[in-house]
């Protein structure tokens, strides 16, 4: 499929009109319709090497609620860096992965025991294509059935979670919570905790369940590069899962969230440790948590957004 040239197309909406998923083209950051990053939307995943996916989930809170409305926001948000390549990687990923929009995940907000697996169900649809997810929320419980549709097809994972919290409480079986979902992923076998980091953690939790943890304080102390390195040696080769939670940042960058804490990593720190993490074995991703009602000057989607093109990226030089 040949790809688009980087020029103002004579029509805009290049969700419904681009000719190839591949390339990156020039449209104006205030019109058009919305997909992310202006990619194709189509449920025709023949060629896609990833698929983006929204899931606007949010029943699972512990405090604010909002982040339903997440994966618009943030593709909303992306229509402003779209236009070009991003910096200061040194590729495109529109140039070696064909990437489309898949729409949002579609599920009964009436029935919520029942929207676990219909999120893992419409993931495992993706997956059998062989087409790689990158998922947008949606509150942080969204990960575990995305979790357990990726540990089907790639076996247990290593997980490398950005956020403030562990989101390892102890639960009972059934229950549906932003903060014990990965205390569920260790228990049925999703996730290697030993192989696996929680990066910008400051909050407390008195059973961390194994997994290996890089505070704040140690990003703040070290810097993103040696963060990078001390996760690649954890992970080493193995397929691994990356979750961010917007709430990783620093409120002031992001403060459309559902639960804020003080003290995080800034938009600096969070990208050049991803930039610093390729040999990561990539197999699947989300950003998670943008509550666009207590955002100001979409500053937190737009966060959410560049990290999403990131994590692209990421995946780029792995699979690209």
């Amino acid at each position: 499929m040949a790809k688009e040239s980087n020029v103002t197309p004579r029509t805009g909406d290049q969700a419904f009109t681009r000719t190839s998923d591949l390339g990156t083209v020039a449209e104006a950051t205030y019109a058009g319709a919305l997909s992310f990053m202006r990619r194709r939307y189509t449920r025709d995943l023949s060629g896609a090497d990833v698929a983006i996916m929204g899931v606007p989930f949010d029943l699972a809170v512990s405090s604010r609620s909002g982040a339903r409305l997440g994966p618009r926001a943030v593709r909303a948000a992306s229509s402003h860096i779209a236009w070009s390549a991003p910096w200061p990687w040194e590729m495109d990923p529109f140039e070696q992965l064909a990437v489309v929009d898949y729409g949002d995940c579609q599920f009964d907000y009436g029935n919520p025991a029942n929207i676990p697996n219909e999120i893992a169900d419409q993931a495992r649809a993706v997956l059998a294509t062989n087409t790689a997810l990158l998922s947008i929320g949606g509150d942080h419980f969204v990960t575990y059935p995305l979790l357990k549709a990726h540990a089907e097809k790639h076996g247990p994972l290593s997980l490398v979670q950005f956020d403030a919290h562990t989101d390892t409480w102890a639960d009972e079986a059934g229950r549906i919570d932003h903060g014990t979902m990965l205390w569920h992923a260790v228990r049925d076998g999703l996730v290697d905790p030993s192989r696996s980091v929680q990066v910008g953690i400051r909050t407390h939790n008195p059973e961390p369940l194994g997994f290996n943890i890089i505070d704040a304080i140690e990003m703040h102390r070290t810097g993103p590069q040696a963060v990078a390195e001390k996760i690649k040696r954890i992970v080493g080769d193995q397929k691994t899962y990356l979750t961010f939670d917007i709430d990783a940042l620093e409120p002031a960058s992001a403060p459309g969230t559902g639960t804020p804490v003080i003290g995080g990593l800034s938009p600096y720190q969070a990208q050049e440790t991803l930039r610093n993490m390729v040999g990561v074995n990539l197999v699947g991703m989300d950003v998670v948590e943008v509550a666009p009602a207590y955002d100001v000057a979409d500053i937190t989607a737009l966060a959410a957004a560049t990290i999403a093109n990131d994590m692209l990226c990421l995946y780029a030089a792995a699979h690209g």
